[in-house]
């Protein structure tokens, strides 16, 4: 923080940094126990996106067990969950036409969507969010949080968000704000996949010190209005295999929601090796196989998105907690990769971090750190679905999508996750990359604007929108290395790998020029997580700035 900023600052019982799910069911979990007492506590959220649910993008289906525990009342109370899965189709597509079905009986049990819902996250944290701002929470949309706050001792004692206002050349415009001090007893971090205050965390104490790196895929998503004789409420299919090669792990989704709606996306784990890759035009392709394409002809885009994942897992997991804070949801890493679902088990951390901090804040004694929250984590079901599910990322990377796919299915059904071995991988996925003159180029198909679509067409229907004349929030340790490095190595893989066209290799007087469009940046956080020499960090922009979600 700069000696020259004077803030203000509020002071509450708990800051929870991020209104996704995680966040949210902690605030709302925080005030059922302070009411079941009888008991005051001050808590806020602060959220960086426009509103609740901005910023919020997943396939999804759903699981509503975190859910039940947290509202059992929930189907009577307005929750947007509606949409039974009616039906599981898992597709192997052989090439460009070809596919076999998987039958039932050989698809992994994790895959089994009996009792699950088809669902809008975002629209789901709206409603958490109401349900929080109903018991009391305070609720700050549009605030981004910038910057842990530490006393003397290095505790962690709330956070900073950012200051409005600043134009590129770093100058106080004529509207400027600084940004506020929340300050909490305990602050609780849930900003989703690769958060920034989480990773700083994870490095200043040294977090993943007995932990793999965390793995990564990059998700994108659309959402379609269908024919109506081609929509089928309720059905869920996944296919895997082409577009990509058996050492690229991924796979394709799709989901008839409701209103003749479909959910549609791709997920490229980012431990691929082929720089000339591109995720989105994978995706572009993938809806061009005709298990794919016949639901969407005659229909109409309507939505865009992209969003990192974590899939390290269980091996991934880092020490959750510290002095002053603790992390939840997917700021930690706890999405269930054999089961492609993250929701419920960002809930159920984010209750059981309620519970531990709300304990800690009856003691009458000096503040303790959290240690119950990771022992109530290991007591939970959450522990036991990822400790089941442990092997099913680091088969994929050892044994390729075929085979990988074949042993998930001996470990999920035939051994139920408790094989007396545990598979690791211990490889960052940064690390993967060969070099651009040894990798096969990929001849991509140039967009036909009725099935498959453009990257900047696309980021026009996300509603992304950052202030122009502000400092880009995508910051080069070296800006010497995308020219020097990358671009006679890799072909500077940003150009390819970002889903929203923010990175560009321009000539200018013959010479190249790395540029940032950083107001097309829909935060999915690849950059930070792919370059492979680490030299981009994304930072949060002004708050509210990023993508505009309606409903995914």
């Amino acid at each position: 923080m700069s000696d020259q900023v004077v803030r203000e600052s509020m002071e509450f019982d708990v800051v929870i940094v991020g209104g996704g799910p995680s966040g949210l069911a902690a605030a709302c979990r925080l005030a059922q126990l302070a009411d079941a007492d009888n008991r005051e506590l001050s808590v806020v959220v602060v959220e960086k996106g426009s509103e609740i649910g901005a910023h919020i993008l997943s396939g999804n289906v759903f699981e509503p067990r975190a859910l039940d525990e947290l509202y059992p009342d929930w189907r009577d109370s307005g929750a947007p969950v509606k949409t039974e899965v009616k039906g599981d189709l898992v597709h192997y597509l052989t090439g460009e036409m070809g596919s076999v079905r998987v039958p039932g009986m050989f698809i992994p049990s994790t895959m089994h969507n009996n009792g699950n819902y088809i669902i809008s996250l975002g629209k789901l944290c709206q409603w958490l969010g109401e349900k929080a701002e109903a018991s009391g929470i305070n609720v700050f949309p549009g605030f981004a949080a910038s910057e842990v706050l530490y006393d003397e001792s290095g505790q962690v004692i709330g956070v900073a968000t950012s200051d409005l206002g600043i134009s590129k050349a770093g100058e106080k415009k004529p509207g400027y704000q600084p940004g506020y001090e929340l300050l909490g007893k305990y602050t609780i971090f849930a900003e989703g996949v690769r958060g920034n205050l989480g990773e700083e965390l994870i490095q200043k104490f040294d977090l993943r010190r007995d932990s793999d790196p965390q793995h990564y895929g990059i998700g994108i998503k659309e959402i379609w209005e269908i024919d109506p004789v081609n929509h089928q409420l309720g059905l869920v299919v996944h296919t895997m295999g082409w577009p990509l090669d058996n050492k690229t792990e991924g796979g394709g989704f799709l989901y008839h929601a409701s209103n003749n709606q479909v959910y549609l996306g791709f997920i490229v784990a980012l431990n691929y090796q082929n720089p000339h890759l591109s995720p989105y035009q994978e995706f572009q392709r993938w809806k061009l196989h005709p298990k794919i394409k016949r639901y969407l002809e005659g229909g109409n885009r309507i939505a865009y998105g992209a969003r990192a994942v974590n899939k390290g897992g269980l091996q991934a997991l880092p020490k959750l907690v510290f002095h002053g804070g603790l992390l939840v949801g997917c700021d930690a890493g706890f999405l269930n990769g054999a089961k492609i679902k993250g929701a419920h088990t960002a809930i159920k951390t984010g209750m059981l971090a309620a519970e531990s901090v709300y304990d800690a804040l009856s003691q009458e004694d000096e503040l303790p750190t959290l240690a119950s929250y990771e022992e109530a984590i290991r007591n939970s079901w959450v522990h036991d679905e990822l400790y089941r599910a442990r092997n099913f990322g680091p088969a994929l990377h050892k044994l390729g999508t075929f085979m990988g796919a074949a042993f998930t299915f001996m470990d999920q059904n035939i051994f139920r996750g408790k094989l007396p071995f545990t598979l690791r991988n211990e490889d960052p996925d940064h690390h993967s990359l060969q070099k651009a003159k040894t990798a096969k180029p990929i001849d991509y198909p140039k967009p036909d604007g009725v099935i498959t679509f453009d990257r900047l067409s696309s980021v026009y229907l996300s509603s992304t929108n950052h202030e122009e004349d502000q400092p880009s929030h995508l910051k080069l340790i070296d800006e010497t290395i995308p020219i020097r490095y990358n671009l006679p190595n890799y072909e500077e893989p940003a150009q390819r790998y970002c889903p929203a066209g923010v990175y560009e290799i321009l000539e200018d007087g013959g010479e190249a020029h790395f540029q940032i469009n950083a107001q097309n940046c829909v935060h999915c956080k690849t950059c930070d997580i792919k370059d492979p020499k680490q030299n981009i960090i994304w930072t949060v922009p002004e708050g509210g700035g990023g993508p505009n979600y309606s409903g995914m």
